[in-house]
């Protein structure tokens, strides 16, 4: 089996981390950007790769790939939340959910 590989998918919406394992799509996260900001809403793994660690790999990925990118964290999703929580490397571009994060979030989703 080979390592995963995590790529952005930016011509989805909403827009998204995707992990694959062996050029199978295993799971995602999906997030709606605001100004500075990047709204992390749901992060979901099939089933058949259940275990296997793949969420951290994808959440750490786009993280990173946030931080990288100049954007700020908002962790509405609970697993990105979890994550950030564990991981404090993050603390410095993590914002709080905000009651505008939430407008904001579904407003771009309607």
């Amino acid at each position: 089996m080979t390592e995963p590989i995590v790529t952005q998918a930016t011509e989805k919406f909403p827009t998204r981390y995707e992990i694959s394992m062996n050029g199978i799509l295993a799971g995602h996260t999906d997030y709606v950007d605001s100004g500075a900001q990047r709204i992390f809403f749901h992060t979901e793994i099939d089933d058949s790769f259940a275990g296997k660690g793949l969420a951290s790999k994808l959440i750490r990925a786009a993280l990173d790939s946030t931080r990288a990118q100049g954007k700020r964290i908002v962790p509405v999703c609970a697993f990105v939340k979890a994550f950030v929580a564990e991981h404090h490397e993050f603390d410095d571009i993590l914002d709080k959910v905000t009651r505008q994060t939430v407008a904001t979030l579904r407003a771009a989703l309607n």
